[in-house]
């Protein structure tokens, strides 16, 4: 009988005959059996892919087997930390030939992260999966509904879910302290790339240690332009969600998980102008704008049963202190860039960024606070360490139902951070005006009704373009 290792990952220890693993404790204390450790791959291993297999790692309880990056510069660091690892250019290339691996994180930018992970979950892999867990509703839908019929591990980036803070705040809600919330305003001081320029121009070499094609992946085909890598991605609806993608899946979760929220029924945008010359403002229907304001609606949840109306602004845009909060007392983040206010009735509850600084501003008077955590550490509240130990724990494990953004969670709140996204593109939107040189109209510009159940938006039909992509020829899902 022949019994692979991915077996036993996820089963723990059993009898198969006479192959067995030998406990722990009987090899010696402090010894950790080779089949104790997940083998983990790592795809996009710069910037915030630094931490996200670092952590995974956990400092040798895991292996890290196999490593992939597009700019061969970019991921020195990791390569020559991790020497004995597989080192690949092409992610295609990784999961055909390594086959001991046996979970992937990925930190991509946005528009590959659908394409990697379901190609790793129809390999039976586990998949760590940076924020946004996709690029479109459609990819965010399909990675939970794969995540489930492959039964992976799953758990997406957003890693001030695994915070203290986002647990405190989930249990003054369950206890009813400010009530009924009715209002989220949320605001963020993104971007910090450019964005609401025009779209690059001019030809540039493209370096020789980067692989250009795997870096498009399913987006459409462009010549190689240093605006675009690494980061200033973010901008480009080609490649990335924007300032509200960005931050989205931190800020929103807090309210979105604590008040039990589903799928918005009902959003609406605005975006700010640039104007470069003349007094009409650029028309940059291929970036993300500079500044927005989204409105989302929710119906009544178990946990809140109240109708919800969130605000969302970036851009440095934020709504107003609450009466209830002192002029004098900072909401959200201690320089007021990014943070959360939920308006309840009996009260106000806010918090910055990752859950942390959760305060609460009662109606009597009164002012509850958590005890101050430090900001978001190196080890990113055991986030990826948790998501390791429940891959070898399995699928229908307790790790894994615990997890903080399994997919099954992480699917619904991108879906809703990527709505706002459709709502800003249907925005831009216009037509002509027939005999009026320059005029237009913008028939996106109003409330969108949203069949979240059917991933449609039942009173503008052209908003539907915006729930999913177009994939360049070979990258479909």
């Amino acid at each position: 009988m022949s019994i692979s290792r991915r077996s036993f990952l996820g089963k723990g220890a059993m009898a198969a005959g006479s192959f067995y693993i030998v406990p722990r404790h009987v090899l010696g204390k402090g010894y950790q059996a080779p089949s104790d450790k997940l083998n983990i791959a790592g795809v996009g291993i710069n910037g915030k892919g630094l931490s996200d297999v670092n952590n995974a790692f956990n400092e040798g309880v895991n292996n890290i087997v196999a490593l992939c990056d597009v700019d061969l510069t970019r991921a020195k660091p990791l390569f020559e930390k991790y020497a004995k690892a597989g080192q690949y250019q092409d992610w295609r290339v990784m999961l055909e030939k390594d086959k001991s691996i046996d979970a992937v994180t990925i930190s991509t930018p946005d528009h590959n992260h659908a394409a990697i992970a379901m190609a790793a979950m129809q390999l039976g892999k586990h998949v760590y999966v940076q924020k946004p867990m996709s690029h479109n509703i459609f990819e965010a839908r399909t990675m939970t509904e794969a995540a489930r019929k492959y039964q992976v591990v799953s758990q997406m980036g957003n890693q001030g879910a695994s915070s203290p803070g986002t647990q405190q705040i989930v249990k003054w809600i369950d206890q009813g302290l400010i009530g009924k919330v009715h209002t989220v305003n949320i605001w963020t001081n993104r971007p910090i790339w450019p964005q609401g320029i025009p779209v690059p121009t001019g030809q540039h070499a493209k370096p020789a240690d980067i692989d250009w094609d795997v870096w498009l992946g399913p987006a459409s085909l462009i010549d190689y332009n240093p605006a675009y890598h690494p980061f200033k991605w973010r901008g480009w609806w080609n490649f990335g969600t924007g300032a509200l993608g960005d931050m989205g899946c931190h800020l929103i979760d807090g309210p979105f998980r604590a008040l039990g929220l589903g799928y918005p029924t009902e959003v609406e945008a605005s975006i700010g102008s640039v104007f470069i010359s003349g007094n009409q403002p650029e028309y940059i229907p291929e970036g993300c704008p500079p500044s927005a304001s989204i409105q989302l609606k929710f119906p009544a949840s178990k946990k809140n049963k109240s109708a919800v109306t969130m605000n969302w602004t970036d851009g440095g845009l934020r709504g107003f202190h609450p009466d209830l909060i002192p002029a004098n007392d900072p909401i959200g983040t201690a320089d007021n860039s990014n943070g959360v206010v939920m308006i309840g009735s009996k009260g106000v509850l806010t918090h910055a960024t990752y859950g942390l600084e959760p305060r609460i501003y009662l109606n009597n008077g009164d002012k509850i606070e958590m005890p101050k955590q430090e900001p978001n550490n190196l080890k990113e509240y055991g986030h990826q360490a948790m998501w390791a130990e429940a891959c070898k724990a399995g699928f229908n494990s307790k790790e894994h139902k615990e997890l903080s953004s399994s997919f099954d969670y992480a699917g619904p709140l991108s879906e809703t951070v990527l709505m706002g996204n459709l709502a800003i593109r249907s925005y831009t939107l216009r037509t002509p005006i027939q005999g009026q040189a320059n005029r237009f109209n913008y028939p996106g510009r109003k409330k969108l009704i949203w069949d979240g159940q059917n991933m449609k938006i039942t009173n503008f039909e052209d908003a539907n373009q915006f729930v999913k992509r177009e994939y360049r020829a070979g990258w479909k899902l």
